[in-house]
């Protein structure tokens, strides 16, 4: 089943155009990544597929439903966001923040219930922050910042979870930690997970499938394994790049 799909859809930030006639399928227990040099757009495609911003033409669908005829509540109910960028308004605690993840399933004027505080909870025993479940958020560094952030997500519990950049700030033991819980929660729950990378290895490791943004809207869609060619990577990043396959997943190196 999909569970978020794009037909034809053209999209375009300034002069750069991202892709054109964008046509992708993602169904329910696969992980997509996103690889791109920068300022090809990464972000804007995952803000674009999140509602957030505008394309220039094309639809996309959440669950079959066109995303213009669903309220943000709607969105959020389904679909969730991991920005780059985390800016804390109020100088709330890290269990206030994470369980804000809980505020599309609850009625306005409602309070969370026992069972929502217990989701929160386990959210951020999966990212290993419960000792600091009582610290502002301000007062956190920017890697335990990120893991409070995908700690709400987790909360929030969406069918589609959106990720830009998840292994920023992180330490290579959070970054495997958290892709690893994120990878197996998209299996078992039969979740979509859609991320944006800069980390080749990472995208070997944990992605079904992959667009590359190639540039000046040229995109290519498929299999991770496939798409991973030392030949394509050398025309995405314009610098050679060598492959070498492994018992579990290839390894690559810039030369």
């Amino acid at each position: 089943m999909n569970l978020i799909h794009s037909s034809q859809l053209k999209v375009k930030i300034g002069n750069t155009l991202v892709c054109r006639d964008l046509t992708i399928e993602c169904k329910a227990g696969e992980v997509w990544g996103v690889l791109g040099r920068n300022g090809k757009g990464k972000t804007t495609l995952l803000h674009t597929l999140a509602g957030l911003r505008p394309a220039i033409s094309g639809e996309i669908f959440i669950q079959q439903n066109s995303i213009h005829q669903l309220t943000r509540r709607q969105i959020a109910q389904q679909l969730g966001v991991l920005l780059q960028h985390h800016e804390d308004s109020f100088p709330c605690s890290v269990i206030e923040t994470v369980i804000s993840g809980r505020h599309p399933h609850i009625n306005h004027w409602q309070w969370e219930s026992r069972n929502d505080w217990d989701i929160a909870h386990k959210a951020l025993q999966s990212v290993q922050l419960s000792h600091l479940a009582q610290r502002p958020v301000n007062q956190l560094s920017g890697g335990e910042r990120q893991r409070v952030a995908i700690a709400t997500l987790i909360t929030q519990n969406p069918q589609i979870m959106l990720l830009d950049e998840p292994n920023s700030h992180l330490d290579l033991k959070y970054q495997i930690m958290i892709l690893d819980y994120l990878f197996k929660l998209t299996k078992s729950a039969q979740k979509t997970i859609l991320m944006t990378l800069h980390d080749i290895n990472l995208a070997a490791r944990y992605c079904d499938k992959l667009i590359l943004l190639m540039g000046d809207g040229e995109v290519q869609v498929g299999e991770a394994n496939e798409l991973l060619s030392e030949d394509n990577l050398q025309k995405l990043y314009d610098y050679p790049v060598t492959r070498i396959d492994s018992e579990n997943f290839p390894l690559f190196f810039a030369k």
